[in-house]
């Protein structure tokens, strides 16, 4: 959940008061990371998972008691995930229950401030009443997202860390793509020169730019950005590939279109000039090759889980994702 503590700011507006239910700490194999998060709300009802199962159903039973006993001292708790729960998993979690109401507005909505910019980390520790103190961390820490496992002392990830996407084209697979990655670990760049292409309302990590040059923005885009490429045009998706693979930066160059388009492609980008190697790097067709369907919807979910495969290797890539197993 990405905006746990805008969660809890408007619980506690609604409510009075509000739980959060953390996983702080996960050894082999268990449903959730740490950092995976609940909103309990004093109703019954919560935001977020932990991963289910009987483990959620125990959890968020003993952090229910824990919100209706009203403003108190942490909760931390082990969960084996054993015969115990009646859970395969055979790992072991650490959680964290603690309690908000009014009195802790304040540094609820810093904390949100905060995680409306992206990822940070708290060293989070305990004081003298039990309650949980969280003081800003450093950026390795963010990165991290936790220390050593223990109970008196440790860092904490909030926010969501996104990756850049430039999307050029406002057609019908754009438009489902756009529409695709809203709920995902991506902020989308939508680019077309035809200002009537772009819907009238759009998802909340995508902002539409209407530009007769695209490829100044792709000058200008961040090198962990990833870039597709789906215009009206071919020649215009030529153009856009060919600078984005010649700036020698993106993990992730993609362009729809066939084998034949690719080939075409590549015999006129070694025309002018784009290095073979960076044309072993484009990604065409883009998408899922095992999903045969063409509606625009399956499209961009076979390019959605193509994306997040490509988020996943790029902080150590092996070999051009043209060549990557699908």
């Amino acid at each position: 959940m990405a905006k746990v503590w805008t969660r809890i700011r408007q619980t506690i507006e609604r409510h009075g008061s509000a739980a959060m239910l953390s996983v702080i700490d996960a050894a082999g194999s268990v449903p959730r990371e740490s950092g995976a998060r609940i909103v309990l709300q004093p109703d019954g009802g919560f935001f977020g998972t932990i991963g289910g199962g009987r483990l959620e159903y125990e959890a968020v039973a003993r952090a229910r008691a824990t919100l209706a006993a009203g403003r108190g001292a942490a909760q931390f708790r082990d969960w084996p995930l054993g015969p115990n729960l009646g859970q395969c998993c055979g790992g072991m979690v650490r959680t964290l229950t603690e309690t908000f109401d009014a009195a802790d507005l304040a540094a609820v909505r810093r904390f949100e401030e905060m995680e409306q910019s992206g990822a940070f980390a708290t060293a989070s520790r305990l004081d003298a009443n039990g309650r949980i103190v969280r003081v800003l961390a450093s950026r390795a820490a963010a990165e991290t997202g936790r220390t050593a496992f223990s109970r008196t002392s440790f860092h904490e990830r909030f926010g969501e860390a996104t990756t850049p996407v430039l999307l050029f084209g406002a057609g019908h697979v754009g438009r489902a793509v756009v529409l695709a990655l809203a709920p995902l670990p991506f902020t989308v760049r939508w680019i077309d020169g035809r200002q009537d292409q772009f819907p009238r309302h759009v998802p909340q990590n995508a902002v539409a730019l209407c530009t007769d040059d695209p490829t100044h923005e792709l000058a200008q885009a961040p090198r962990d950005a990833m870039v597709i490429v789906m215009t009206h045009s071919h020649p215009l998706d030529f153009d856009i590939t060919a600078a984005a693979l010649q700036r020698d930066a993106f993990d992730f160059v993609g362009l729809i279109g066939s084998e034949t388009k690719r080939a075409r492609f590549a015999s006129w980008a070694r025309q002018v000039g784009v290095a073979e190697s960076r044309i072993d790097w484009l990604v065409c067709p883009i998408g899922m090759p095992q999903i045969r369907g063409k509606e625009p919807a399956v499209i961009a979910a076979g390019i959605a889980a193509q994306l997040l495969m490509a988020r996943e290797r790029a902080s150590a890539p092996l070999v051009s994702p043209a060549t990557q197993p699908a």
